[in-house]
């Protein structure tokens, strides 16, 4: 799996939950957060845009040739090919510059297209996860434990 999944964390304590609701940002860069937003996503069937941007994430870190160039191509396959079922939505202009890119793969050659996935999910799904039952049983459970202890 990609090495931002593997990370092990803690589990989230009441305020950094609350904080998800404060920080797009906070939340992704969180175990727990991208695990809870990526239930979420599933039942919208939009969870290819996280997982896109994992991906993505674990191209950025690669450093070996030959993996940047098998990541890019299965990147590519899976989520920018329009025969892909888990394609993602990108601008043709984007889509057009992906794929001359592939002649020569690169670390970032999916910098534009991550930041377009990540500004739909922060603008999109976001706001929804927000107001989610997943998001709200989460703070609900982690309250009921706070007053547990």
């Amino acid at each position: 799996m990609d090495s931002i999944e593997a990370t092990e964390e803690q589990p989230p304590t009441l305020e950094e939950v609350l904080s998800w609701s404060r920080s797009f940002e906070k939340m992704m860069h969180s175990q727990e957060g991208r695990n809870v937003f990526s239930q979420f996503l599933r039942s919208e069937y939009s969870e290819e845009n996280l997982l896109f941007w994992l991906a993505c994430e674990a191209l950025k870190a690669e450093t070996n040739r030959t993996a940047i160039d098998q990541k890019a191509r299965i990147i590519y396959e899976d989520y920018v090919s329009i025969l892909s079922p888990k394609e993602v939505s990108l601008d043709s202009r984007v889509r057009e510059s992906i794929h001359h890119s592939l002649a020569e793969p690169s670390r970032d050659m999916y910098e534009e297209a991550q930041l377009q996935i990540y500004t739909l999910m922060h603008r999109d799904s976001y706001p929804r996860f927000l107001n989610s039952s997943f998001y709200r049983e989460l703070v609900e459970s982690k309250r009921s434990s706070c007053l547990d202890t």
